[in-house]
């Protein structure tokens, strides 16, 4: 009769221990998607700001996002433009690339 409650307490004890560690990891994941939309909008947003400079031809300040995003721009040199734009958010990055042929 022991052992049964032994073994029974313990088959108990990890099946919790593993849908706890399951849950963990789901947490982990809604939150990573959440920050990959961000990224993925700041990526967008530098973009449409490189675009607008360049076909304005003056100089605009940087965006800021008042969601903790970010966003860094490279233009590459071309005859045309060419720019690839990074958004971070969290852990996250994501990027995007752009080729205007005038």
């Amino acid at each position: 009769m022991l052992l049964t409650v032994l073994v029974l307490s313990g088959t108990a004890l990890a099946a919790t221990t593993i849908a706890g560690i399951l849950m963990v990891y789901q947490i982990r994941q809604t939150t990573n998607v959440s920050d990959s939309a961000k990224a993925i909008f700041a990526a967008d947003s530098g973009i449409e700001w490189e675009a607008y400079k360049f076909n304005k031809g003056i100089p605009q300040p940087a965006p800021v996002f008042t969601n903790g995003a970010s966003v860094e721009t490279q233009i590459i040199p071309s005859s045309s433009l060419h720019v690839k734009s990074i958004g971070h958010a969290g852990k996250v990055s994501r990027a995007l690339e752009l080729t205007f042929e005038p």
